[in-house]
């Protein structure tokens, strides 16, 4: 999903290459896709771009009295064309969602991947309308994000901080990538409760924040569009690593697997050397001891290395005479 860096660099790329033109036509080429109705699309005909700004996850571009706010969710991308056909879209199994062309035949696809359909797109009069807009939480690169501030984010909120730093109503941006680079930033655990910081910890964690996302800006400055997603796969260290050696002390990074995503994190960086329990990993063991087929033992040798996964591995072992 794109996170912060790649939401603001895109934006930066289209105050580049948009702001100033006039649109000459904008379509939905899906019917989800528009998650509003008045004013219609055919109202941005003839409006010029101005700011191209951003609200954590979601692009704003500001068109006269209109804003035209999108989101690009898990599998979307935004891809700028230099020459569009004139033909219109029309809707269809494509991964074309949504298409504004400009004055001069430029513009930009908004396009998005899978079967789960959640890229969003809104034209509204107020940014604020937006239903996941208005209850984002504070925007971790603005000057008022002091270490004060996420001190009082934190206090007596029993949440794992990875958790937290994913959650959009709490901290504005931060996806399930960025949240892994900072914690291994930060040298700590995603499991921590955020009510068990302490000052020092606190103070970590903001500069490992600001340093993580300001620098993932930095690497994508001057980006065309289709390189971003390139540029954050090559920057991130333990986000997607997993099985590789982590670049800061040669120990494997390791995984743990949820239901719709996992996060990466380093043993020896984060969390003392011990490797997280996944539950998930577990359940799944159970079952086969349950109820089969019988794994071959080489297959679980990849389970890290704690003492539960030793026991889950005796147990496979004694389950089947093994």
């Amino acid at each position: 999903m794109p996170e912060l860096p790649e939401v603001e660099s895109l934006a930066a790329f289209l105050r580049a290459h948009a702001s100033g033109h006039v649109i000459a036509r904008a379509e939905a080429a899906s019917f989800a896709v528009l998650k509003t109705f008045d004013p219609p699309l055919s109202a941005l005909t003839g409006l010029t771009i101005g700011d191209v700004t951003r609200h954590g996850k979601f692009l704003d571009l500001s068109c006269g009295d209109l804003h035209l706010v999108m989101h690009l969710a898990r599998a979307g991308w935004l891809r700028w064309r230099d020459d569009i056909p004139d033909k219109p879209v029309k809707p269809g199994k494509s991964p074309l969602a949504f298409r504004l062309v400009l004055d001069d035949g430029s513009g930009f696809d908004l396009t998005e991947a899978g079967t789960q359909k959640r890229l969003a797109v809104y034209l509204v009069r107020d940014p604020m309308l937006v239903p996941g807009v208005a209850p984002l939480g504070p925007e971790p690169l603005a000057d008022d994000f002091t270490v004060e501030s996420l001190a009082a984010i934190l206090k007596e909120r029993r949440m794992q901080i990875k958790g937290v730093l994913r959650d959009q109503h709490i901290i504005a941006g931060i996806g399930n990538a960025y949240s892994d680079e900072v914690l291994h930033a930060a040298k700590m655990s995603p499991f921590k409760l955020a009510s068990s910081f302490t000052p020092e910890e606190t103070a970590a964690l903001h500069e490992a924040i600001v340093t993580t996302l300001r620098d993932a800006i930095e690497r994508s400055a001057g980006l065309a569009a289709a390189d971003l997603k390139g540029e954050k796969k090559t920057g991130l260290r333990v986000h997607a690593k997993a099985g590789q050696p982590c670049p800061v002390c040669g120990d494997t990074i390791r995984e743990v697997s949820f239901a719709d995503s996992s996060l990466q994190y380093c043993p020896t960086c984060q969390t003392g050397g011990k490797p997280l329990a996944d539950r998930r990993m577990s359940r799944l063991l159970k079952l086969f001891i349950q109820n089969g087929p019988v794994p071959s033992i080489p297959a679980l040798t990849w389970i890290s290395g704690s003492a539960e996964a030793r026991r889950e591995r005796s147990a496979v072992r004694a389950a089947w005479g093994r």
